[in-house]
């Protein structure tokens, strides 16, 4: 049961998705807005509408959700094996996604300090090379 739901929330991710997918659906609508007329826009010409469109997105939810897990666990994967296979990495950050959400904050702040003092030496670097540039650029008096 659990391959055939993968099988067909993959096919039917990929298959909305596209383009096509679109026109179809504006389509769909395009028609249904100009039968209105003829139905003199009788309240089961407005229910076919709001029922088809309800049951395709309580659908679709659980489809694309499925798919959303997916991508998450098998991105997650391959960042934990880079993580594993590169010498120096921490490899406490493998898993993270486990984590409550107070040591998920207090981790981004520990990156967020990081990033900074990385800010500030990038910019203290570029600050001296441009300054050796001018130097080189401005002729020495004798």
């Amino acid at each position: 049961m659990n391959d055939i739901f993968r099988i067909l929330s993959h096919k039917v991710a990929n298959a909305t998705g596209r383009a096509q997918a679109f026109i179809i659906a504006l389509s769909l609508i395009a028609i249904w807005g100009l039968t209105g007329p003829y139905f003199n826009y009788s309240d089961t010409w407005q229910l076919v509408i709001n029922t088809t469109t309800t049951i395709v997105t309580f659908l679709m939810v659980f489809l694309i959700q499925n798919t959303q897990n997916r991508d998450a666990k098998a991105t997650q994967l391959k960042l934990d094996e880079l993580l594993r296979s590169i010498r120096g990495a921490r490899n406490d950050m493998i898993d993270l996604e486990d984590l409550s959400d107070n040591d998920l904050e207090a981790l981004h702040l520990q990156f967020q300090k990081l990033h900074e003092r990385y800010a500030k030496e990038a910019l203290r670097r570029k600050m001296i090379k441009e300054e050796k540039e001018k130097n080189k650029q401005t002729p020495k008096a004798f």
